[in-house]
């Protein structure tokens, strides 16, 4: 017998969200399957940012529909919020902590047990041992981005929401990252959906590419088929394109 289908880990219909007179979604759909990773990109403005603060219930939406992990973010958060977390660069951790006791913190809101040893395990992996004990406003942006990649990964979650996830890191360390998140996918069958500006990691990391502009999806496909598409030799080419109004080479 064929294995059951599982549910999309994230599913938005009609998602519309208005700040005044300004419209920052506008009706915006798309699905995620479960265990995919899948890349939202688009310029400033696009409606990115305010799809993941929505997706993480930081923010209501003016209209619309928003599942993930087959709840309703509007009515039932709270039973979904233990199962996903969510990393940006730009969100910085209390400056006069240490790196372990902010990860001790997340580890209690997150209500884990045993963490001593989950944080300590991450800290082996990301090569943050030596950070420890070290105050977190005193660490490189780089070092900022591999510590709050472990803050969250601590439980483990189902879905992770990236911004950004190689910001400011070296290209080798990047390229680690890189690994460890596709490995991370594979080994605990997670959903990840990631912001980013870099096109090559687009291209390595992900299943399926959305295309934001103006606060809507204005295209959608696998890189491969973005690429056909357009007729062109990498993403950032296609990103251009869509962010220029540039008609596709191959209409």
């Amino acid at each position: 017998m064929p294995e059951p289908t599982l549910p999309p880990a994230i599913r938005v219909q009609g998602l519309t969200k208005r700040f005044g007179g300004v419209t920052a979604l506008d009706g915006v759909d798309f699905t995620v399957p479960a265990g995919h990773t899948v890349a939202l990109l688009g310029g400033n403005g696009a409606g990115k940012t305010t799809t993941i603060s929505i997706l993480l219930g930081l923010l209501l939406p003016t209209a619309g529909k928003v599942e993930v992990l087959g709840q309703d973010m509007l009515r039932e958060r709270y039973r979904v919020l233990p199962r996903m977390n969510f990393s940006s660069p730009y969100v910085d951790l209390p400056h006069r902590l240490t790196v372990e006791e902010n990860l001790t913190v997340y580890a209690h809101l997150y209500g884990l047990t045993g963490h001593k040893r989950r944080i300590r395990a991450l800290a082996e992996e990301l090569d943050l041992v030596p950070l420890l004990n070290r105050p977190s406003g005193g660490l490189s942006a780089g070092q900022k981005t591999r510590v709050a990649l472990a803050k969250a990964l601590l439980n483990e979650p189902e879905l992770l929401l990236l911004d950004e996830p190689t910001a400011s890191l070296d290209p080798d360390t990047a390229d680690w990252i890189r690994t460890y998140l596709e490995r991370f996918r594979v080994r605990t069958g997670a959903t990840i959906l990631l912001a980013s500006h870099n096109m090559a990691e687009v291209e390595r990391l992900c299943h399926t590419v959305l295309m934001m502009k103006k606060g809507r999806v204005v295209d959608q496909g696998t890189p491969t088929d973005l690429l056909a598409r357009y007729g062109r030799g990498n993403l950032e080419d296609v990103f251009l394109d869509i962010a220029r109004d540039r008609r596709a080479a191959a209409e």
